[in-house]
């Protein structure tokens, strides 16, 4: 039997081949060139490759193919917003990470500094970080674009490994970063050992691992349901684990209090971005002839979700921990875009993740900023009277927490209402009325934060807020720019996502 030598389409793959490159590039940059140069030089790097596949995700706008990789990666309009949004996010949070790096390497010259101890011990900036980010955001993209179950773990893997790596970069909380690095791998382990296990009980069920042909099976062939309902049961714990909904959320709020806070900004945007898309490959396409099977399933866990999300948002005293609740919540609500199984919920959740990752990018790099002498502080008693010692960035933080609350005029009042009203379509009753009083519950933890900064007497422990660079200062306007703005002229990006939301098997 000859050797059949694979097909790629090379300029198809371009901007997922100029990320991997980059990343190497990183690497033998990181093991042959002096510590003076590295760190100027490995951001250069990491934001020329997200320019340049940025544009080679423009170039190939109107680009359908299923034929890219032997039929195992599809390039259709969603994949292409999606790998542009995850793109976007990721310059973004590399202009936060070189903040975080420059900020470290100050503190640690500061005698007597958590930081320097570190400093003292390694002699270096951790630059290692950026070429770690450009192999999570290559997995990223390549995550909503796999087109069968061996492409979708390895780049599963792929985006997973260099995060959990990142967790444990935190040098001024060394044990709590260290702690919240162990608690992600070791669970993401677990979820990825159900997704492997899930994948086999689909292949048994249908001898086949590409999308289509398990979607042929379900609809035409005969098969195994057992093997079915397995499978597709394992293969969501992994997803949704990588989500963050219940019950698989437990690591969330340990990572992203624990985790840098740059690293936490980009993990919390991108990493959704990413799941979310395969999530809608996956359950539109492949096991769309199943649906009396996993929309139960999915309907209880999307409404478990935006409850334990918004309640257990109300008793953190963390800032880090109350957004990250607040993430497991708009978890509920993207998996309500998932049920509504219409061409309004691709566009909704689309355009839901799109604007929901650009604000908690933005909420992040505010949160990174509160500071006192011994670094960041996130305990919301002493936030108490921020707006007096920065009242800007206490209304942009303000404009970002009714984003998420859904408040009219910001871009999550348009999402949740683009995601609510296609599941309403669909007859997802119960979860858009679970979804309108979760919405109303988170309202009050995020309007209590408002009321903290704005209307209450700072104490004596309270904090200060440092001068921002010109990189965060950028993070945190583009955001909030786009928030505002998606509020209240959300139609020419709606009517582009429209054009493209048409996923292909």
């Amino acid at each position: 039997m000859g050797f059949t030598a694979p097909v790629l389409e090379y300029s198809a793959l371009a901007p997922m081949l100029v990320i991997f490159a980059a990343a190497v590039i990183g690497v033998i940059v990181e093991a042959f060139t002096s510590a003076k140069l590295r760190p100027s030089l490995q951001l250069a790097i990491a934001l020329g490759a997200v320019i340049l596949s940025f544009t080679q995700v423009i170039t190939l706008r109107g680009t359908t193919t299923t034929t890219v990789a032997m039929e195992s990666v599809v390039v259709d309009g969603p994949v292409l917003f999606l790998q542009g949004t995850i793109l976007v996010l990721a310059f973004l949070g590399l202009l936060l990470i070189a903040d975080f790096e420059q900020f470290a390497a100050q503190a640690s010259a500061i005698p007597g500094s958590p930081e320097e101890e570190v400093a003292t011990k390694t002699g270096k900036v951790q630059t290692e970080i950026y070429p770690l980010t450009l192999f999570a955001v290559g997995g990223m993209m390549l995550f909503p674009a796999a087109s069968d179950l061996i492409t979708l773990f390895v780049a599963l893997e792929v985006l997973s490994l260099p995060l959990y790596l990142m967790a444990g970069l935190s040098r001024r909380r060394r044990l709590l970063s260290q702690e919240a690095a162990l608690k992600y791998f070791l669970l993401g382990a677990y979820s990825s050992a159900f997704f492997l296990f899930g994948s086999a009980f689909l292949y048994g069920f249908a001898g086949k691992v590409s999308f289509q042909g398990i979607h042929n099976v379900i609809t035409s062939g005969p098969g195994n349901d057992v093997f079915l309902l397995i499978g597709l049961a394992a293969i969501s714990v992994g997803l949704l684990f990588k989500v963050g909904a219940v019950p698989f959320h437990a690591w969330t709020p340990d990572v992203y209090q624990g985790a840098p806070t740059a690293v936490t900004a980009f993990m919390a945007a991108a990493t959704k971005v990413a799941a979310f898309g395969a999530a809608l490959r996956i359950y539109y396409t492949a096991v769309s002839g199943a649906v009396w099977s996993w929309r139960p399933l999915l309907i209880v866990i999307a409404i478990i979700t935006m409850i334990v999300g918004s309640l257990i948002a109300i008793s953190q005293r963390d800032v880090k921990r109350m957004l990250a609740y607040s993430s497991i919540a708009h978890t509920g609500f993207l998996i309500t875009g998932i049920l509504a199984l219409n061409q309004s919920g691709i566009t909704a959740t689309l355009f839901y993740l799109a604007t929901y990752g650009l604000t908690t990018m933005g909420a992040f790099a505010l949160v990174s900023l509160v500071r006192d002498a011994s670094g960041e502080v996130t305990d919301l008693n002493r936030w108490v009277g921020l707006a007096r010692r920065s009242p800007q960035l206490a209304l942009i933080f303000s404009l970002f927490l009714l984003s998420f609350a859904g408040i009219p005029l910001t871009a999550g009042f348009i999402g949740k209402f683009s995601i609510f009203s296609a599941a309403y379509e669909n007859g997802a009753i119960s979860v858009v009325v679970v979804g309108v009083l979760a919405s109303a519950i988170a309202a009050f933890f995020y309007i209590r934060v408002i009321v903290m900064m704005f209307f209450a007497e700072p104490g004596s422990d309270s904090v200060s807020v440092i001068i921002p660079s010109r990189y965060t200062m950028s993070v945190i306007w583009v955001a909030a720019i786009v928030t505002l703005l998606m509020g209240v002229f959300p139609g020419p990006l709606l009517d582009l996502i429209g054009s493209l939301s048409t996923l292909v098997r």
